[in-house]
């Protein structure tokens, strides 16, 4: 039997004129309305939505722990597995003989910066010290809680949630769009990923329903990460001196939301405007700069041996207990307080909650990774977008979050860390190293945490609003229409702010939750069509058929 080419064009229908001109109008109006329904029922209906929402997410938890859990262990696999397949790892992620776009600074930069780097100035301090006061461990009795014997299990789980699965997800939706898009000259969207599986269907309903599906779990990602960064936006500006931002217990009030999501939402909203290669790209290396002064600044004046230690010992551990943690599924006896009960409670709060914002996140990263990836091999863009992003994380987890730890142990803070919300407890912290030598050290690096993370914040929701367009527009990677930039813009900013009022960051995080359930289906999929057309692109080669469009050309040129 002939072996046939694989399939290089998938046509989208798009408006030829109009408001929705370039644009599918199925995948942006359906996409509109149910964000815009979301927006609607939390803000006017806050009480309902927050109990409603709650159930459902009950609901999942109890059903489909293990499928979170299990399918980003396969992402893993998946991943690995085709960095070390000779076959895989060779191709280059357009035609052959491409060369990247942008260097490797401005790649990991802007992969870092949008990826994940909103979470490390709330996450690298406040999750090493929760793991320090709670864990498995602790629940089972193996280790004491905020002592000694449990900081290395802390970071056991500190790099299980941030470190190789959460860049699988990533990188598994990177990888299928730049491969279909760059070596094939289909659409740079979600459905093109899936071609080898359903093929030209995939120009009607079907791939419809999937750019749907991976926008609104896009736009709740981003809300979850938004929500955290909201949060600490308003304590860091309440720690500068702005008051009536924040309640005594840390919390934003509605003002500060307000105030909060229209600087950031603003700021985002005019990047945007400029595309990637502009403010994007600049936004990135502004904000790579200012967290190496940063992460320098707790290794040189922090924790620099507990930190050190906490690094290297943290990634054996971790490595070691990698195969365990990435199958272990507890199991309630459904007796309110019982062991069994906080296990399987503790798992729902952090590992499913984590793989599930991870996998929300993934159609944004993924296809920003996949636009700013062009050229690369498979196996440069496994080994760039998951060993160095999780060993950076790594890094923070270690200086950042062992500074806070030790200053915990040795008894200095005293439980000033510990006590402060987990948005404020880096600023907490910063104060509490520099506030005795001189009141304006303390202030001035609360501004440049600030400062570091209105960038962090920009870069992310701008790269969303731009890559929610790009879905829509069928793929097209060119200026999209100023009003659709501005309403992605405006809807992002609403759902954060309504998620927020109607039930604080529990909220949004309960809206992710279930958002991301379809897309991890789709997920799946895609590692599924991925191993596939890399398998029969090796059968078409050694029989002499073309495996890519060799049409296409590269933006560099």
């Amino acid at each position: 039997m002939a072996i046939e080419p694989p399939l290089m064009d998938l046509p989208i229908k798009t408006a030829d004129q109009g408001f929705y001109r370039g644009f599918s109008v199925n995948v942006t109006v359906v996409s509109k309305i149910i964000i815009s329904v979301l927006v609607v029922w939390c803000i006017v209906w806050p009480t309902q939505a927050g109990r409603v929402l709650g159930d459902w997410n009950t609901a999942i938890l109890a059903q489909f722990a293990a499928w979170y859990i299990w399918v980003v262990t396969a992402f893993v696999i998946v991943c690995i597995g085709l960095a070390l397949w000779p076959t895989a790892g060779r191709l280059n992620l357009g035609v052959e003989g491409e060369k990247p776009e942008f260097s490797n600074f401005s790649w990991f930069s802007m992969m870092f910066g949008a990826g994940i780097g909103v979470g490390m100035l709330t996450w690298a301090v406040a999750e090493p010290v929760a793991h320090f006061k709670n864990n498995p461990s602790v629940i089972q009795g193996l280790t004491t809680a905020l002592d000694a014997d449990n900081v290395r299990t802390a970071y056991v789980w500190s790099y299980l949630h941030w470190g190789l699965g959460a860049w699988a997800c990533y990188a598994v939706a990177g990888l299928a769009l730049a491969f279909f898009s760059y070596r094939r000259g289909l659409p740079l969207t979600i459905r093109s990923s899936l071609t080898p599986l359903f093929g030209k269907s995939l120009s009607g309903t079907v791939g419809h329903i999937i750019d749907i599906v991976a926008v609104v779990a896009t736009i709740l990602g981003v809300a979850q990460t938004l929500g955290f960064g909201v949060e600490q936006f308003v304590a860091g500006l309440t720690r500068i001196g702005f008051s009536g931002l924040a309640l005594e217990d840390g919390s934003a009030t509605t003002l500060g939301i307000v105030v909060a999501l229209a600087v950031i939402m603003g700021a985002s909203t005019l990047s945007a405007l400029s595309g990637v290669g502009k403010g994007i790209k600049w936004l990135s290396n502004i904000n790579m700069v200012l967290s190496i002064f940063l992460l320098g600044f707790f290794i040189i004046f922090g924790a620099t041996w507990f930190g050190a230690s906490a690094f290297f010992i943290g990634i054996w551990d971790y490595l070691v207990a990698l195969p365990w943690l990435s199958f272990n599924v507890y199991a309630s006896d459904g007796v309110e307080g019982s062991e069994a009960f906080l296990l399987t409670q503790w798992q729902g709060w952090w590992p499913v909650f984590y793989w599930a914002w991870w996998i929300a996140f993934a159609p944004f990263v993924g296809l920003f990774l996949a636009r700013i990836s062009r050229g690369r091999s498979i196996r440069e863009f496994v080994l760039g977008a998951m060993i160095v992003p999780s060993l950076m994380c790594f890094v923070w987890f270690a200086w950042a979050g062992g500074t806070a730890i030790d200053l915990e142990l040795n008894g200095e803070a005293n439980g000033l860390i510990l006590d402060a919300a987990n948005g404020d407890k880096i600023f907490a912290m910063t104060e509490f190293m520099l506030a005795p030598i001189a009141e304006f050290l303390a202030w001035g690096m609360a501004v440049i945490i600030v400062v570091l993370l209105m960038t962090f914040l920009v870069t992310s929701a701008d790269s969303a609003v731009l890559i929610v367009n790009t879905i829509n527009a069928a793929g097209d990677e060119g200026p999209k229409a100023r009003p659709h930039i501005l309403f992605w813009g405006g809807a992002l900013a609403l759902v954060v702010g309504g998620l927020l009022i109607s039930g604080g960051t529990g909220a949004i995080q309960t809206a992710m939750v279930i958002g991301a359930l379809p897309f991890s289906i789709v997920m799946a999929l895609m590692c599924i069509a991925l191993i596939k057309a890399i398998w029969n692109d090796g059968r078409r080669e050694a029989a002499g058929v073309q495996t890519t469009n060799e049409e296409l050309a590269s933006p560099a040129e």
